[in-house]
Parts: C-alpha cells; structure tokens; sequence
C-alpha cells in the first residue's frame, strides 16, 4: 500500500508576490546593503560636521588595512569583505529567479559584452574627468572631506584586491540601486520620475560619508545612470563604466598620491 506523501512533499505555489511581498522583500534587500551604507554614511556626516575644525581637514579611507603588519591575514579580511558584500546581489539573483527571471532581466549578463565596454568606458571617460573637477572645488570650498581611496600596505597583492573592490563597487551599487531597484519600484507602482529621485537620493545618501560634495555629485551620476538604463535596458554598461571609475581612483591614487601637487592626500 502506497503511504500518503506528507506535507513537505507539496509543491511549491506558484503565486506573484503581493504588493506587502514585493515592498518588503525590497526593503530587507536594501537593509543588507545599501540602505543600511546610508544609514551609516549619515552618522558619519553628522559625526564630521559636528567635528571641530572643516571637513576638508578630515580624512575618509575607502581601502584601508584590516590587519595591519600582517599581509596574509590582511589579504584574508580583503577578500572577505568583497565576498560578503556581494551576497545581497545574490539574494537579487535568487528573487528574480523565483519569478522565473534572472539577472539577465536586468541586462547584467555577457550576451553583448563589446558594447558594455565600448559604451562603459564612454561613459567613464566623460563622468570621471568632470567628477574629479567637481571633487576638487567641493573640497576646496569646504563642502567634502579628503577622500582617501586607498590605504593598503605596499604588497604583491595590493593593485588586485583595488581593483576587485573597484568591481565589487560596481556590481553591487548598480544591479541592486538601478536594476533590481527600480523594476521593483515598478512593480509598486511608483511614477518613472520618483523612481529616478529615490534611486539617485539612495546613492547619493550612502556617499555622504565624503561630505556635501559626494552625496551631490553621486547623486546627479545616479539620475544619468538612471537614465541610460532605461534607454539601454541594461546595467552592464554601468557595471563597468562604475568599474573603471573606481579602478582609476583607487590604483590612480596609489600612483600618484605624494607626487604630483593637485591631488589631496590626508
């Protein structure tokens, strides 16, 4: 006689998320990752302004040392901390493949990798320029603290781990802050332009950690970005226009800082 399958062995409803779902499914994602970065950037603005003296006069380190005069087990926080950081894209990933998506839904894939590039570095090549410019005058008029991209000790594994950071940078802030945000703002029922204001507000509010001058000008990236995904349907582009960006602030500052009299060092 055939025994009864129990209850573990039901299937799975296929059933679309509810608006409640959608709406805290997308709050927990932005909980693990960049929401709760702004949180945090916004203590550290309110500690700096608070903080006697100007803002140019503080420091913000983006790469620093985890274990100083221990490179191997530096090396080991290093990749943990990029490894880790990348888990709420996975649990992006996860979500959308419950409603039978993917992150391709999102154009993050490698089915047309030559106009990724071609139109990433485009992009890079106009933002970085003007964004170094607008850094600068931000800094000079007080309005951001030094920005420190990199603070690692001077080992073999120094320049890869800058730049494993630099695209852990970019994969994380664009599939979850463009992609994965907006559809499900979408999703919700949010307009195009307050999707684009939340979107752009959201990377704005966890670069504040640098000052006015950084939730400023992320924030006016975040509305071109925005922008251009919806004209080109993909995050890839903006994975490695962020990609570049990052790459050549953090190695361009291990390069340069000390020897040539333009860039601000702490």
């Amino acid at each position: 006689m055939q025994e009864a399958a129990g209850p573990e062995a039901e299937p799975f409803p296929q059933e679309r998320p509810t608006r409640r779902v959608l709406r805290q499914e997308t709050l927990l994602v932005l909980a693990l990752s960049l929401g709760a970065s702004a949180v945090s950037a916004l203590i550290s603005f309110v500690g700096s302004v608070t903080k006697p003296g100007g803002l140019k006069d503080q420091a913000a380190t983006l790469n620093a040392s985890a274990a100083p005069g221990r490179p191997w087990l530096d090396l080991a926080w290093q990749l943990f901390g990029i490894t880790t950081a990348l888990v709420p894209v996975a649990l992006v990933a996860h979500f959308l493949l419950r409603e039978g998506q993917s992150l391709r839904t999102l154009g993050f894939d490698r089915t047309r990798p030559w106009p990724d590039l071609g139109r990433g570095a485009a992009i890079a090549a106009v933002i970085g320029s003007t964004g170094i410019a607008f850094y600068l005058a931000a800094r000079g008029l007080g309005f951001n603290l030094t920005v420190v991209p990199e603070a690692l000790p001077g080992v073999w594994w120094k320049y890869p781990v800058l730049i494993l950071s630099a695209v852990q940078n970019a994969v994380l802030e664009e599939v979850i802050v463009v992609g994965y945000l907006l559809r499900r703002l979408g999703r919700l029922g949010w307009t195009p332009g307050t999707a684009l204001a939340a979107s752009s507000v959201l990377r704005g509010s966890y670069h504040l950690y640098q000052g006015i001058g950084g939730f400023i000008g992320n924030m006016v990236m975040g509305v071109v970005f925005v922008l251009l995904y919806r004209r080109w349907g993909r995050v890839g582009p903006l994975v490695v226009a962020h990609s570049l960006l990052d790459i050549g602030a953090f190695v361009g500052y291990a390069l340069l800082a000390g020897k040539v009299g333009w860039l601000p060092t702490a």
